[in-house]
């Protein structure tokens, strides 16, 4: 049997071109990155799939009023298997493969050699926006899938490949509105697998997420002439300072490591920055900055911001400020167990596949897994994946989606 499924995956080169090249003309960007979202990919997929002989298909549309067609789709395909119950709880256990439909915008557009939204093929590579991020996990998954249809096998549990939109703005309406608004689609005695990350060789099983945390800082002083600093409070000083006070403090007062992650510290970096007065005679009486936070699973979100109120309250004092924050995205979860029955035995495949040999890490990046171990739901991020994701000239090597397609078919049967 075995053997009959890595012949359809290694002569499924075609298929994955094809599906790559088709995806890409799609631009599922979210619309808070300027996009329309994800309804004309999914709408194409949808078709493919349906033309592949994948029939039975169900779209969970989450509303989102700024996106093409007022949603933001998520399909789900299903391959039924035996369902054998298990024996211990009676449950019938379910395989997920989770990916997301959803892309970053291009960037620069000077930085490209290829057009982002065509497809390019050279030297055993696909060039374009989303080919590695998150489309050669779709593709992986569905080749996988079709393996055991066109060979007429049934897997042993049922297959869910889903495809997520939103994903790269933190899943409000992706994963996280469908755990909210469909709970029943997920039994936590399901096996999933999201392979939305990895390293180039294939060797590490991704268990755990540091507590990923978006914060927004509104600092109010007053605004003035900038010939009478004395009748103002500046707002960008008071800014910068609370900028620093959050980036070393919180470094300071958190600096234990873990080295299943890497890095193995918890990091504050402040990111973006808003403009505040136009002109360069006037002094600003509003600061807006942003930080991201990457926290480790030892500290609790609640432990760090109680110590950002304890240093926004040194700062307020200092400059004679008043200061807001707002939580944007956080993201807070339990690792999953080496010892779990769905590390172990995607482990056995990797190794099998690509004769490493597997070691459990965390990262740093947000993924579906965070939303799914909050429920109590084992997950592993896993890919052989290049790691060109968000840059330009993204690429993925058709090797790769071969491999990937052969370790989740092994898993499937």
């Amino acid at each position: 049997m075995k053997e009959k499924i890595f012949e359809f995956i290694d002569k499924s080169e075609a298929i994955a071109i094809e599906l790559q090249t088709e995806l890409c003309k799609y631009p599922a960007i979210s619309p808070a990155s300027g996009g329309e979202g994800e309804l004309d990919k999914c709408e194409f997929l949808q078709s493919w799939l349906k033309k592949q002989g994948i029939t039975k298909l169900e779209r969970y549309d989450s509303p989102d009023s700024r996106a093409k067609g007022g949603v933001r789709p998520n399909l789900i395909a299903t391959i039924p298997g035996e369902d054998i119950p298990d024996p211990v709880t009676g449950q019938k256990p379910m395989f997920w493969i989770m990916s997301h439909i959803d892309v970053v915008p291009p960037g620069e557009a000077s930085l490209w050699q290829t057009d982002p939204w065509k497809a390019e093929v050279s030297d055993g590579k696909i060039i374009g926006r989303g080919v590695e991020d998150n489309q050669q996990g779709i593709c992986s998954s569905i080749i996988a899938a079709l393996a055991l249809i066109r060979q007429g096998i049934t897997p042993k549990r049922t297959v869910k490949l889903l495809f997520a939109s939103d994903e790269e703005n933190g899943s409000v309406y992706g994963v996280d509105w469908m755990i909210k608004n469909h709970p029943e689609l997920f039994c936590k005695s399901d096996m999933m697998l999201i392979p939305d990350s990895g390293n180039s060789t294939g060797s590490d099983i991704q268990i755990a997420e540091k507590s990923h945390v978006w914060v927004k800082f509104i600092t109010k002083g007053k605004q003035g002439h900038a010939a009478s600093p004395g009748k103002s409070i500046n707002a960008y000083i008071a800014g910068a300072d609370l900028t620093v006070r959050l980036h070393f403090g919180l470094s300071e007062k958190f600096a234990e490591k873990d080295p299943l992650f890497k890095p193995d510290y918890s990091t504050f970096q402040p990111t973006k920055k808003e403009p505040n007065v136009p002109n360069i005679n006037t002094i600003p009486g509003e600061d807006v900055f942003y930080c991201d936070m990457r926290i480790l699973p030892l500290h609790p979100v609640a432990e760090v911001l109680k110590e950002v109120d304890r240093i926004k309250a040194e700062v307020e004092k200092r400059h004679g400020v008043t200061i807001e924050y707002e939580i944007g995205q956080h993201n807070e979860s339990p690792p999953t167990s080496e010892d779990s029955p769905l590390v172990k035995f995607l482990s056995k495949n990797v190794e099998e596949v690509y004769n490493v040999k597997t070691k459990c890490v965390g990262i740093g990046g947000g993924t579906f897994a965070s939303f799914l171990r909050r429920q109590g739901i084992d997950c592993a991020v896993w890919a052989c994946f290049e790691g060109t994701a968000h840059q330009p000239n993204e690429s993925c090597l058709i090797k790769n989606i071969i491999g990937n397609a052969k370790v989740m078919a092994l898993m499937m049967c």
